[in-house]
């Protein structure tokens, strides 16, 4: 639940509240009632499950709380893996050198953990040889050798013939 739904100490407006103590106690009682407690001990009194009936609350240092949640929300932020996808272009007409430097891009963007594209356009009177094409992106896939994992085989879209390729996972 996000911070900006929890109501807090004079926000609260209903009649009865169930209040949780530290020790686990529960117990209905006012909500004005429950608000003097929480003012005796300078704390607030948070709403923890405002679906409950009656709403369910606690008293805690909000300040504290919302940190702690802050605190938590970023550190479930750190651990995801974000995979950006990478695409390299090329033509079914590429020259030996072309064709080393794009594959040794491929093998640099799998190096740094990002998903890869490689793509093969073709113009005109191209499209009539389409295996041209497959041999190319079979021979990126010779180039990087044992480096990759193969996500989607090389398929034909429209004028474009593309693989996915994302690196090996390094347990």
């Amino acid at each position: 639940m996000a911070d900006k739904d929890l109501r807090i100490n004079e926000q609260i407006r209903v009649r009865e509240v169930r209040l949780i103590r530290d020790e686990g106690e529960q117990r209905v009682i006012a909500t004005s009632e429950a608000l003097g407690l929480a003012r005796e001990q300078g704390l607030d009194l948070v709403e923890v499950a405002p679906q409950a009936v009656p709403p369910v609350v606690k008293i805690m240092n909000y300040g504290k709380y919302k940190f702690e949640n802050e605190k938590k929300v970023r550190d479930s932020k750190k651990k995801q893996k974000l995979f950006k996808l990478k695409e390299i272009r090329m033509q079914p007409k590429i020259d030996e050198h072309d064709l080393d430097f794009k594959s040794k891009h491929v093998r640099e963007f799998l190096a740094e953990g990002n998903k890869v594209k490689v793509t093969v356009r073709f113009r005109g009177r191209e499209l009539a040889h389409t295996e041209l094409g497959l041999d190319v992106l079979k021979d990126v896939l010779q180039r990087i050798e044992g480096e990759y994992v193969l996500d989607k085989a090389p398929t034909m879209e429209g004028r474009f013939m593309s693989m996915f390729l994302s690196p090996k996972s390094k347990k």
